[in-house]
């Protein structure tokens, strides 16, 4: 989103009202400014959920997450807004649906199943391991493990935005976005977390690195996404599925090898 040099001589001088004056005035526009925000987040999270989850629902708690990006964010760092408001935005949308307890407890204690024999699996073996391999250890047959997998494709979609800590409101992924400096023991811990998530994906299969690629940094829908693989969108969720479960398993391994320092 890139703005004109007055568009963003405009938007400074709102901040400065709104967080040098207190203009509430400043903050209403800012958040009339963003909303698409908003929108554009509630669009893409609807994409996984099931239509009983109305996207209205998704919009009120995500202007919740976009006031609250607006009263915390330093504009004066110069940092890039709509960055650090979309992880919040999307932060409070799944806040919203975990409140709502939005899947079914079969269906978490499935994806918890699954997510516990990759991190296993792949920790005695060292590499991404098979379907066959994993529906080995579950005790089910190949075409059972992959039902499973589309079972707990929706609770897939928002589980990668979940708090590293459970007392924690940042995400796995927040360390994208620019904070303030944080002390050597965090720069060790971020360093460790993005060695791992990054060794995770080069354990991923080609067709796993390309869905998240495609997913979580070019922004397509997993319809899209099924169009330029050639692949139905069952498979496409299947594939999904299995890369963020794995993804998880790895992060959650760092988590134990943290706590336990």
């Amino acid at each position: 989103m890139k703005e004109s040099g007055k568009s963003l001589k405009s938007g400074v001088s709102l901040w400065k009202r709104w967080k040098e004056e207190g203009d509430e005035n400043a903050k209403k526009e800012l958040i009339e400014s963003y909303l698409s925000l908003v929108d554009y987040a509630a669009g893409r999270l609807a994409i996984g959920l099931p239509k009983s989850v109305a996207k209205e629902d998704l919009i009120s708690t995500g202007i919740l997450g976009l006031i609250d990006a607006i009263e915390k964010f330093d504009y004066e760092r110069g940092l890039q807004f709509e960055t650090y408001a979309s992880w919040r935005i999307r932060g409070a949308m799944i806040d919203g649906l975990r409140q709502n307890d939005w899947v079914p407890r079969s269906v978490r204690e499935k994806a918890k199943k699954i997510e516990d024999a990759y991190q296993k699996l792949e920790q005695q073996y060292m590499r991404s391991v098979s379907d066959l391999e994993m529906s080995e250890f579950l005790g089910v047959n190949e075409s059972d493990f992959r039902q499973m997998l589309q079972e707990v494709a929706v609770s897939t979609i928002s589980s990668i935005d979940e708090p590293v800590k459970d007392d924690e409101y940042e995400s796995r992924l927040a360390y994208l976005v620019d904070e303030k400096a944080r002390n050597p023991d965090y720069r060790v811990n971020e360093f460790f977390q993005k060695e791992t998530l990054a060794k995770a994906i080069d354990r991923l299969t080609e067709k796993e690195r390309t869905v998240v690629s495609l997913f979580y940094y070019e922004e397509l829908s997993l319809s899209e996404i099924a169009e330029v693989m050639s692949l139905s969108p069952s498979r496409i969720s299947q594939l999904h599925s299995k890369a963020i479960l794995r993804l998880r398993g790895s992060l959650n391994r760092l988590k134990g090898q943290l706590l336990s320092d």
